[in-house]
């Protein structure tokens, strides 16, 4: 049966549809398994009578998340037997005005990683969205009291995920810019200037590009590593790349000539020193990201 969208109905849906996706997405942790949520919940809104319908935004959100609830519970064994490391599919966050309202950032999605998919729902609805328990309640279908209970065993997970300072944008971009430089020069000297000492890198090819299987932690670990990749990659022609903002974080967004392979490489900076680095060659997880290349690239320095 076709089903066919009135004008008003549907401009009702487009203004809540970024909304629906920042639900979906902090979720899911994936482009687009996110915009197939949004797909489905649009079908279901032109299905429904909304003449009963007195709260569309709670009403669509409520369809959101129990999507992404049936989801995540029939993926459980797929992220189970996920080959070494899972990060998100890194999402553009350059343009304010096209941003997923609130933190993308990949420690809190990771972070949420390790809740069951109730808390995770719970937490983003009240903690994220700013819905009231009540609310939350009734999008769960659980009482108000349970749904306080999944929210506080949320936080204190997520809570260890935030990070301790904030970097600047033009102090973000010069760190990621100094550090690309290192790591491709194999330049060890740079590479323990700008690590801190815990430093990790968490890298995730998804058994489809090669990358590291678990995380390498420790300043002097990863400055060997970076200088080894370098070594490595000597005579080889240079990657067009592009920095970018990334899940808010700064990033660098690269392609190998040779296969077209596009990396994603984030940067997690602290009290001026980088923490984190996430490294996505996943190719399923960075192909929405190829338009980035049609655009005048960075000259190399």
């Amino acid at each position: 049966m076709t089903v066919r969208a009135d004008p008003i109905s549907t401009r009702d849906f487009l203004s809540l549809r970024p909304r629906l996706f920042a639900v979906a997405y902090r979720m899911l942790g994936s482009v687009s398994d996110a915009e197939d949520i949004v797909q489905d919940c649009f079908i279901r809104w032109q299905q429904a009578n909304r003449e009963h319908v007195s709260d569309p935004t709670g009403f669509l959100i409520k369809i959101a998340t129990n999507l992404c609830l049936d989801r995540l519970r029939a993926a459980k064994h797929l992220r189970a037997e996920y080959p070494g490391e899972w990060l998100p599919e890194p999402i553009l966050t350059d343009d304010p005005t096209e941003r997923t309202d609130h933190d993308v950032s990949v420690a809190l999605l990771l972070a949420l990683e390790r809740l069951t998919p109730l808390e995770r729902a719970a937490f983003l609805l009240r903690d994220v969205f700013d819905v009231d328990y009540d609310e939350v309640a009734t999008i769960l279908e659980r009482s108000p009291a349970t749904c306080r209970k999944l929210v506080t065993r949320a936080r204190s997970h997520v809570h260890e995920a935030r990070p301790r300072s904030t970097v600047s944008p033009s102090e973000g971009e010069a760190i990621t810019l100094a550090f690309f430089q290192a790591a491709r020069t194999g330049d060890t000297g740079a590479l323990s200037r700008l690590l801190a000492e815990n430093a990790q890198v968490i890298a995730d090819g998804g058994g489809k590009a090669i990358a590291a299987r678990r995380v390498i932690t420790g300043r002097e670990r990863l400055v060997r590593f970076f200088a080894g990749i370098a070594k490595k990659q000597q005579g080889m022609p240079p990657e067009p790349w592009h920095f970018r903002h990334l899940n808010g974080l700064p990033a660098i967004l690269s392609r190998t000539p040779e296969d077209g392979l596009i990396q994603s490489t984030a940067l997690r900076i602290e009290d001026g020193q980088i923490t984190g680095i996430y490294i996505v060659r996943n190719p399923e997880k960075t192909a929405h990201l190829a338009p980035v290349f049609d655009l005048p690239m960075r000259q190399d320095t």
